[in-house]
C-alpha cells in the first residue's frame, strides 16, 4: 500500500511505536492520521509532529478496552475519508506466570488481543464494501517464540499473531492486506525499567522511529510477518524445526536471567 493521501488511525498513539507509526505515516504523505490513547498529553505532542510533518491529526481520547472507544476512532477518520490503514498497536506488559491474578490476565487480554479484534470489527465492514483496505496489528517476536519472565505477554502476544493469520487468510482475496508487526525489544515505556531490555534485548535494542520506518515499508511491500529484528526468522525456523532442542536453548536463556519466574 502506498501511504500517500491515505487515511490511517493510530492506537497506542501518544508514545513509544504509536507515536513513532503516526508521525512515519505523515511523513509518507498521510492525508490524515487519527491518533487514540489514554495519555492526552503524549496525544498532544504526537498530534503536533503528525501536523508538522504535513497531515491532518484528530486525537481522541481511547482505552482500547472500549469497543465504543475504537469505533469512535473509525467515525472520526470517516468525516475525512474512508478509512485505509487501521494500525492497532497499543498493548501492554504484565511479568510472571500462574500466579498472575485473574484481573491482571483478563486486562492483559482486552488490551493485547480483544483491541485486534473490536478494531477490526469497526473497521472491515467498510473496507470489505469497498474491496479493499489494510490491518496492521502490533504483536511481538514473543508471539513467535516466546517471553522468558511473562507468560500473560508470550500467550497474548501469540494470540494476536494467530488472529492476524487468521483475518489474512479470510479476507486477502477479498481485497483485505494485514500485517503483524512483531520486534523483539524496542526502546519504549515498556522496556524503561530494563537493563538494555533485558531477556528480549539479546538481540539489541531498537529505538521506535526505526521499528516505526521498518513497519512502513513492510505495508508498502504488503508482507505479512513484519520483522525489525530479522534474527528472529532464524530462530523460528530453528523452533519449528526442533522444538525441543529450542525449549532447551530457551532454557538457557532464562538461567542467564537469573530464571526471572
Amino acid at each position: 500500500m502506498d501511504i500517500q493521501d491515505r487515511v490511517s488511525i493510530v492506537t497506542g498513539a501518544a508514545s513509544g511505536i504509536g507515536a513513532a507509526l503516526a508521525v512515519a505515516l505523515a511523513r509518507e504523505g498521510a492525508k490524515a492520521v487519527v491518533l487514540g490513547d489514554i495519555d492526552a498529553e503524549g496525544l498532544a505532542r504526537t498530534e503536533a509532529a503528525v501536523r508538522s510533518e504535513g497531515s491532518e491529526a484528530i486525537s481522541l481520547h481511547c482505552d482500547v478496552r472500549s469497543e465504543t472507544d475504537l469505533a469512535a476512532l473509525v467515525t472520526a477518520a470517516e468525516r475525512v475519508g474512508p478509512v485505509d490503514l487501521f494500525c492497532s498497536n497499543a498493548g501492554i506488559a504484565i511479568g510472571g506466570g500462574p500466579e498472575v491474578p485473574d484481573d491482571q490476565w483478563q486486562a492483559i487480554w482486552e488490551i493485547n488481543v480483544l483491541a485486534h479484534v473490536h478494531a477490526s470489527r469497526a473497521v472491515l465492514p467498510s473496507m470489505l464494501d469497498r474491496g479493499e483496505g489494510y490491518l496492521l496489528n502490533t504483536a511481538s517476536a514473543a508471539g513467535l517464540l516466546s517471553q522468558i519472565g511473562s507468560a500473560p505477554y508470550s500467550v497474548t502476544k501469540h494470540a494476536a499473531v494467530a488472529y492476524a493469520e487468521w483475518m489474512s487468510i479470510t479476507y486477502g482475496d477479498r481485497g483485505i492486506r494485514v500485517s503483524v508487526l512483531c520486534p523483539q525489544a524496542v526502546r519504549t515505556a515498556m522496556t524503561a525499567e530494563t537493563t538494555e531490555g533485558g531477556v528480549a534485548g539479546v538481540d539489541g535494542m531498537m529505538e521506535a522511529d526505526e521499528v516505526a520506518a521498518i513497519a512502513v515499508e513492510g505495508i508498502a511491500r504488503e508482507e505479512f510477518l513484519i520483522l525489525p529484528h530479522p534474527q528472529v526468522a532464524d530462530y523460528m525456523v530453528r523452533k519449528a524445526t526442533d522444538r525441543d532442542r529450542w525449549i532447551a536453548g530457551m532454557r538457557r536463556l532464562q538461567a542467564r536471567y537469573d530464571n526471572p519466574i
